[in-house]
This record gives C-alpha cells, sequence and structure tokens, in this order.
C-alpha cells in the first residue's frame, strides 16, 4: 500500500452512473481493514468511454460537474479522471478502484480498457489501484448486488498485500450459472493470446463480429479461469524486473 493513507478514490469507463461503479461503491464501503483507508470519493467520466483505453485530454478544457452524494463527474477520460483527482479533486487518495466494467478485461483487453488505464495512470504516479470487471456470458445479465459482495472478498484479499509500485491488481469476476458453487479467487498469469479478429464488411465500412466468449486462451492463464467460473486475479507489472544486462 502507498505510505499515506487517505481516501478510496473510485472511478471506472461506464460513466458515472453505471450500475457497476454503485457496486464497486457498495463493495468498498467500509473496508478500511486497519490500513486508514476512507473515505470514498466517486470521480467518473460524465459518459461512457468503453475501449478507449489510455487516452488522456491535454488540449482542451475539461468541465468537471458536482453530483449528489459529493460525486464528480468529468467531461473526460478514466484517465483524466485519475489525472485530476491526483492534481487537486482527490490529491490525498490512498488507492484508486476502478470498475466495476460491465463486461470481461482479460488478457490483452488490458492495453485497450479504460477501466484499467485508470489504474496505470495511478501507479505511473505512484498510487496503487485495482481494476475490477464482470464477464458476460451468452444471454446472461450481471447480478449487481451479487457481484458486489464477490468484488468485497477480493478487496479484503488484495488492499491488505503490501504494494509493489510499478503494478497493480487486474480482477475478472465470472458469469457462472444459476446455483453453481461459489467462485474462487485465482491468481493467475495474463493471457497474451489476441482476440478474435472478424469484421463484416459494408462497402468501405467495416463492423467488428468477433466473438468475445470465443477467444482462444490457455490453460490456467486469466482467460480460461474466469471462463471456468473463477475469479481470475492477475497481478500486472508495468516495468520489468532488472536482469542481466540491466543497468
Amino acid at each position: 500500500m502507498s505510505d499515506a493513507a487517505g481516501p478510496l478514490l473510485l472511478t471506472n469507463d461506464d460513466g458515472v452512473e453505471a450500475p457497476g461503479l454503485e457496486a464497486l461503491r457498495g463493495a468498498a464501503e467500509g473496508l478500511d481493514l486497519g490500513l486508514g483507508l476512507g473515505p470514498i470519493r466517486v470521480v467518473a467520466p460524465a459518459g461512457a468511454h468503453s475501449g478507449g483505453g489510455h487516452r488522456v485530454t491535454t488540449h482542451a478544457p475539461i468541465a468537471v460537474a458536482r453530483l449528489d452524494g459529493g460525486r464528480l463527474a468529468v467531461d473526460g477520460t478514466p484517465a483524466d479522471c485519475v489525472r485530476l483527482a491526483l492534481d487537486h479533486l482527490v490529491p490525498d487518495f490512498s488507492w484508486v478502484l476502478s470498475g466495476i466494467n460491465a463486461g470481461g478485461n482479460l488478457g490483452t483487453d488490458v492495453y485497450h480498457s479504460g477501466t484499467v488505464a485508470a489504474v496505470r495512470e495511478a501507479v505511473i504516479h505512484g498510487r496503487p489501484g485495482i481494476a475490477l470487471s464482470h464477464y458476460i456470458a451468452r444471454g446472461r445479465t450481471i447480478d449487481w448486488p451479487v457481484a458486489a459482495r464477490r468484488a468485497r472478498v477480493v478487496l479484503r484479499t488484495l488492499l491488505a498485500i503490501p504494494w509493489q509500485p510499478g503494478t497493480f491488481w487486474n480482477v475478472n469476476l465470472p458469469h457462472p450459472e444459476p446455483g453453481a458453487p461459489e467462485p474462487s479467487v485465482v491468481f493467475c498469469p495474463l493471457d497474451p493470446s489476441p482476440l478474435p479478429l472478424s469484421y463484416h464488411r459494408e462497402g468501405d465500412r467495416a463492423h467488428y463480429r468477433g466473438v468475445y466468449q470465443d477467444r482462444a486462451r490457455r490453460p490456467s492463464h486469466d482467460v480460461d479461469v474466469c471462463f471456468r467460473g473463477q475469479i481470475a486475479v492477475t497481478l500486472i507489472r508495468m516495468v520489468p524486473e532488472a536482469g542481466p544486462g540491466s543497468p
């Protein structure tokens, strides 16, 4: 964890009114764990920015609106939210929690996910963070109270682990069938397999038609773990560890 205790910063890429953000707030409420965490502060995009990656706004003004409950809606990206929080909105925050995203952020998804980008931005500036997402199985809808309960279990574990600078946690909740056993938390590596590339062309236009649930997966990596109905937790290291020949 960071040396200075402070508020928990909550953000996402689905927008400030998204049910996943409210579920995350419920999951994080009261999670002090003896670490001096809290209170919760919400700084999230005013609208959806899914799949926007780590884009930031540098050549235009960014409007911030104050909503009920002390929430702040930013007319910008998830990374913008964290940057503004660091600069003046919540400069003393101890951790950033981003999510709960409606849809998985598994494997190579982390490179274009706005949910993950918010956490990565915090880590760049020396603050720890956790990205949380919920995989969606075909024909099912997310039960957000259940998602909040499962997220709380994971948060209790991860927030108590001493933070390693240059790293962050990526969490993906599964979507098991109703009545299935409660999922276990599985620590696993990131799957490097690419997403399926399939486009339907209409003249000069192309529409993505890749099927997320049919993506390639390596055994015991995060995609496989989550698709098999377990909670996939991956430590992502932004800076490679020093090895032979490193300065």
